[in-house]
């Protein structure tokens, strides 16, 4: 009795310091930036509209909330995605980057940006006409279909072999990617190569009211499934045994992480590393495989990464922003790294 109230005791005090993590984050984000605020120029801009300067309610309104709010939720679908992967894979690297859902991702995004956009004079890549629900579309079936591939191929192979199987089908996909590119005119290549850097920049309010539902989606479909979750961590037959319908649950699970990766991807650009760092860091925290707790966890693990990643490659203090991928690459690397150091038995991964 003393251990379970000792670990709801640690998992209430970690989720309240990541949720004032988060808040921190939120409010070095708004005022730090090639302009800086105030906490009183923040406050006075969000609640005293008539004395605050119009510009800087302008900058913070139009650009840096949105970006705040893309950035959290880009982390949070991310980190929800990593845990799914790892779990339902029962593989502790597996992540929406390394199983090469990203590259099926970006291989939709190519085809809408690099070919519909030249036959549609355009059109494919803007919001307005649908075409920011196209590129959405294309993102995620190109992320579902590359990740039900891996699923199929995972079925013959062992675990390890997984991993192998994603990277080469990332490498095949990026050579895809590569000759598109290769045949495309130069502005709309520019504009791929850009978005490929990986961005939270590019989301207006009206990009967001589209890609916050279809987050909004994959999160709830993940976050009401912690108990088939913890049933697929255990093996198929246990699952089975449990009265658990693997194949549907597995689909289920496996079409809200390629949502969640897909919607990303396509707003945002192939954001590396936060998938697979998130749910580890806070399944090391919380020293916890049950996912009614790591759901949540690696939800605001996340958006806490992501804000912090985005808030540094802005550069505060600079006019030009970093490549966040090369960002949370920094983060995410030594994740993978402690991963392997740690572990010396496969089987324990997930003990």
């Amino acid at each position: 009795m003393t251990v379970d109230v000792s670990s709801q005791k640690r998992t209430f005090t970690h989720l309240l310091f990541l949720l004032l993590a988060i808040l921190l984050g939120t409010l070095a984000s708004a005022c730090l930036g090639a302009v800086n605020f105030s906490p009183a120029q923040l406050f006075s801009i969000l609640f005293d509209k008539e004395a605050a300067d119009p510009v800087l309610r302008s900058i913070l309104l139009n650009f840096r909330l949105p970006r705040i709010l893309t950035a959290m939720l880009a982390g949070a679908a991310l980190g929800v995605a990593g845990l799914i992967m790892q779990t339902v894979f029962r593989n502790p690297l597996a992540d929406p980057f390394i199983l090469g859902v990203n590259s099926g991702a970006s291989l939709g995004v190519a085809l809408v940006v690099l070919i519909a956009a030249p036959i549609g004079g355009g059109l494919a890549v803007t919001l307005g006409g649908g075409g920011q629900i196209a590129t959405v579309t294309a993102a995620s079936l190109g992320a579902g279909a590359t990740l039900f591939l891996v699923l199929a191929l995972s079925r013959r192979v062992d675990v390890l072999s997984v991993l192998i199987i994603g990277l080469m089908i990332s490498y095949a996909i990026g050579a895809m990617v590569s000759l598109l590119m290769f045949f495309s005119m130069a502005e709309h290549l520019q504009s791929f190569i850009n978005w490929s850097f990986g961005d939270y920049s590019g989301v207006s309010w009206g990009r967001l009211s589209i890609l916050a539902p279809a987050l909004g989606i994959g999160l709830l479909t993940a976050l009401l499934m912690p108990k088939p979750l913890d049933a697929l961590l255990l093996g198929d037959h246990y699952a089975a045994s449990m009265g658990t319908e693997v194949k549907r649950v597995r689909i289920c699970l496996l079409a809200a992480a390629s949502l969640l990766a897909g919607a990303v991807t396509a707003f945002c650009g192939p954001i590396g590393f936060l998938g697979i760092a998130a749910p580890h860091l806070a399944r090391t925290r919380l020293r916890t495989s049950r996912h009614a707790i790591l759901l949540p966890a690696s939800l605001l693990t996340g958006a806490l990464l992501s804000l912090l990643a985005d808030l540094a490659a802005r550069a505060p203090g600079l006019d030009s922003s970093l490549p966040l991928n090369a960002v949370t690459a920094l983060i995410g690397a030594p994740v993978i790294i402690a991963v392997l150091m740690r572990q010396r038995n496969r089987r324990r991964l997930f003990e």
